[in-house]
């Protein structure tokens, strides 16, 4: 059974960030590289959704409603709902994630 995967606002948002940065401190090349990978990833959901694995920041409150997937140093914070797959957060693994998830999560 095929997902359906929304990518809200504030994770199209995140890549465009990783996209300006990849492209102003690395390069072109590698923020197509890692958007793509990340794009990947992210549409893999459609097909195995609840692979992913609870985020430590919310496993620790006792919060299982959202999940996460991994690429190299990146991290996917997504909800199952449903048939949906809701895609809420793509950042890098060594920003601080407990205030990004508080922030971005706890206010919805």
């Amino acid at each position: 059974m095929k997902y359906d995967v929304i990518v809200t606002d504030g994770a199209l948002a995140d890549l465009a960030g990783i996209d300006d940065y990849l492209s102003a401190s690395e390069s072109i090349d590698t923020a197509t590289y890692v958007l793509d990978a990340l794009e990947k990833t992210v549409r893999s959901l459609a097909n195995l959704p609840n692979r992913g694995h609870y985020p430590s920041e919310f496993a620790e409150l006792g919060i299982q409603d959202y999940r996460e997937i991994e690429w190299t140093t990146y991290r996917v914070i997504y909800r199952v709902d449903g048939q949906h797959v809701y895609i809420y957060v793509v950042a890098s693994a060594r920003r601080d994630f407990q205030a990004l998830l508080q922030r971005r999560l706890l206010s919805l």
